[in-house]
């Protein structure tokens, strides 16, 4: 993870996304901390690993501390809009001190929920399949690309 921050930063990205859980998944502080140092001046996110975590007010508060700018998360469920009331709360906790951003499953469909809810930002795949059942790396799994127009229509949806 060291190397890919400092690969991110020689390449002047804006920001990266990383965290680090124990295995109880509460989140290991110290190398958590060394990730944002290291990543200053960048953007640092805490990523979808906290919807693993068993105290989830607790451990925002502690990512509030370390100084984390975005917390990546879908208020702990399979779906962004089914954990709206955790977001929301995890929000008002946050008071403009770290952005919460929700993310998975968000699409053209449900993003005004999360607008009318006063999110700044929201993280979507905003994908379509390009081939199905493909070897690839990442196994027999379809390949999706990023989709322009279905970016479009969320864009417009929310804006």
């Amino acid at each position: 993870m060291k190397e890919d921050i400092q690969q991110c930063k020689d390449l002047g990205c804006a920001g990266i996304v990383s965290g680090v859980l124990h295995a109880n998944n509460t989140i290991d502080i110290k190398r958590t901390k060394e990730l944002i140092e290291l990543s200053k001046p960048m953007s640092f996110t805490f990523h979808r690993a906290f919807d693993a975590v068993p105290k989830p007010k607790e451990s925002l508060l502690k990512l509030i501390n370390l100084g984390v700018d975005r917390l990546l998360t879908s208020g702990q469920k399979d779906k962004a809009e089914d954990g709206i009331e955790l977001l929301i709360e995890l929000q008002q906790i946050a008071q403009n001190k770290l952005i919460i951003m929700p993310g998975s499953g968000i699409n053209q469909m449900n993003s005004s929920l999360f607008k009318n809810a006063r999110f700044t930002e929201i993280h979507s795949s905003a994908s379509r399949e390009i081939s199905e059942n493909t070897h690839s790396y990442f196994g027999n799994t379809p390949q999706t690309v990023s989709d322009i127009d279905t970016i479009k229509n969320i864009l417009d949806t929310i804006a």
